[in-house]
């Protein structure tokens, strides 16, 4: 019985240290998650980002570029800022044809769950139509909305607030389709 016992719990040992494997699904160069969505961003082994100073790499984009915008409370219009920020995606996708974009529309905690989602669509298809409108393939793109699951900044104040109204655009390697 003690001997099933302690078999029991290898096989339970051994089967969660197969789900701890960041690289399971290859060797992690062909993921890039600049805004941190999939998991902790920089440094955590499963991210290949580059160097901030290689115009050419994932970090660049985001740190020097800059892969959020913001929006005003219940709009999806771009400012002045956004457009401008988004301007410089979309001249660094059109010269790095072999990254594709996921852009994430996000809202704050105010409202409801549905209409959170409803914003953070119309967010990222703002986004999204701009960086087409600036040359960027459709077929690279996609879009998704958290709505208000995934914020940024956990407090219930305004700048807590208009840090979680946004749209992040997550580029990775590979041609659209």
């Amino acid at each position: 019985m003690k001997t099933a016992i302690k078999a029991a719990l290898l096989l339970s040992a051994l089967g969660l240290a197969a789900c701890n494997n960041p690289d399971r699904f290859g060797d992690g160069s062909g993921v890039t998650d600049p805004g941190g969505a999939y998991g902790s961003g920089y440094g955590d082994g499963s991210v290949s980002q580059g160097n901030i100073s290689d115009p050419n790499s994932p970090a660049y984009f985001q740190k020097t570029i800059g892969d959020m915008v913001h929006f005003v409370v219940d709009q999806s219009t771009l400012t002045p800022e956004a457009t401008q920020i988004l301007t410089q995606q979309a001249q660094w996708l059109t010269s790095h044809p072999n990254y594709t974009a996921v852009i994430e529309g996000h809202a704050d905690e105010q409202g409801t769950r549905e209409y959170n989602l409803a914003l953070g669509a119309r967010r990222a298809s703002s986004v999204q139509s701009f960086l087409i409108s600036q040359g960027v393939s459709g077929n690279r793109l996609r879009t998704v909305s958290y709505g208000k699951e995934r914020p940024i900044a956990v407090c219930s104040a305004p700048e807590c607030y208009a840090q979680n109204r946004r749209a992040v655009t997550v580029i990775a390697q590979g041609a659209g389709s």
